[in-house]
């Protein structure tokens, strides 16, 4: 695979997994010190990657949970935080000004702070109640925090005898990291395609719904805008025709994630309406990906990291074909803002 360590992504996406009984303990400890509601926040891509697993919590535990900004929560507060909340806090370099003004807030405020890192000795490392780190880059960094933020979720709602089977479920998913990387592999050869049609490309549309909109979201403003500096517009499937569909035209790229939740059907309204009116549509379809041993409900609920490890092979042959490093940046950590 082009510029692709095998080797380091087993490593890193196995670290991810391997915190499971970390988190566990550490969600187990809250509870028992009273906890009654939890929040996620976390800036830019690393906050979007917690949303599936605080829409999973919010759609089937009735343990509060807040997914918050947490440069909006620290300027208009909120009456939920205080001594019994359990803050999670995500940020891959431990650094993020807004994350570590965030989480001084929620301590001067009595939650107990929980960070995921992808380095120690950083801001958001030093000062948490608990750091959990996955040494990690901006090319693992997706999947990873998705499965973290998992396991902080299945760990609740087990401990609060709302999930079934969460032994089985952490089985499959000590799997999973092989399996992204064979579907990775498998992938390669249309990721080189898919790139070379794109590379020119001045605009895209990107969906998705359910827990492929947040992977939808990251990837337009993240990979591509950032990364890239490529004009895109991710809009949540949902929303697609109330606005989105009339910039569809001829010539207008547009980018389909289906997930295996219950909001797939949703994707395929789009997928259905897209083709008649632009021939640039690609759709991402996390039931094509072969994971032997995986049943069906634990599908649904890595969808998006499935996803996320297919975009990435896009991203490496995009950077190469459009000669634009995915580390260059001209604002971002580099000017005053």
């Amino acid at each position: 695979m082009l510029n692709f360590d095998e080797d380091r992504y087993l490593r890193i996406q196995s670290g991810a997994v391997g915190l499971a009984d970390r988190i566990h303990a550490e969600v187990e400890r809250a509870l028992d010190d009273g906890a009654e509601n939890l929040f996620f926040l976390g800036s830019g891509g690393a906050g979007i990657l917690m949303e599936p697993a605080a829409r999973l919590l919010q759609e089937r535990s009735t343990f509060p949970v807040h997914h918050v900004m947490p440069a909006e929560l620290v300027v208009r507060g909120s009456v939920h935080l205080g001594p019994q909340s359990l803050v999670v806090v995500p940020s891959l370099s431990g650094t993020t000004t807004e994350s570590v003004e965030a989480l001084r807030w929620c301590r001067e405020r009595g939650a107990r702070v929980i960070t995921l890192t992808g380095f120690i000795g950083v801001p958001l490392a030093d000062e948490a109640d608990v750091n959990l780190v996955n040494e990690a880059a901006d090319d693992t960094s997706c999947e990873s925090f998705y499965l973290q933020a998992l396991l902080v979720a299945l760990s609740l709602m087990h401990l609060r005898d709302e999930y079934n089977g969460y032994a089985e479920t952490l089985a499959q998913l000590t799997t999973l990291p092989a399996l992204l990387l064979e579907a990775k592999r498998a992938f390669e050869p249309r990721a080189a395609e898919y790139a070379a049609s794109i590379r020119d490309e001045p605009f895209h549309i990107i969906t998705g719904a359910g827990a492929t909109w947040p992977q939808a979201f990251y990837y337009g403003m993240c990979i591509l805008e950032e990364m890239q500096w490529i004009r895109t517009r991710p809009v949540h499937a949902s929303d697609f025709f109330h606005g989105t569909l009339e910039l569809v035209e001829a010539g207008v790229s547009v980018i389909l994630l289906k997930g295996e939740d219950a909001s797939r059907p949703l994707v395929e309204r789009v997928e259905k309406f897209a083709p008649g009116y632009t021939e640039k549509v690609c759709v991402l379809d996390s039931a094509d990906v072969d994971l032997p041993g995986v049943p069906q409900e634990v599908r649904s609920l890595v969808s998006q990291v499935v996803l996320a490890a297919l975009l990435e092979r896009i991203s490496a042959h995009l950077e190469v074909l459009r000669d634009h490093p995915l580390t260059t940046r001209r604002y971002y950590k580099r000017v005053a803002y």
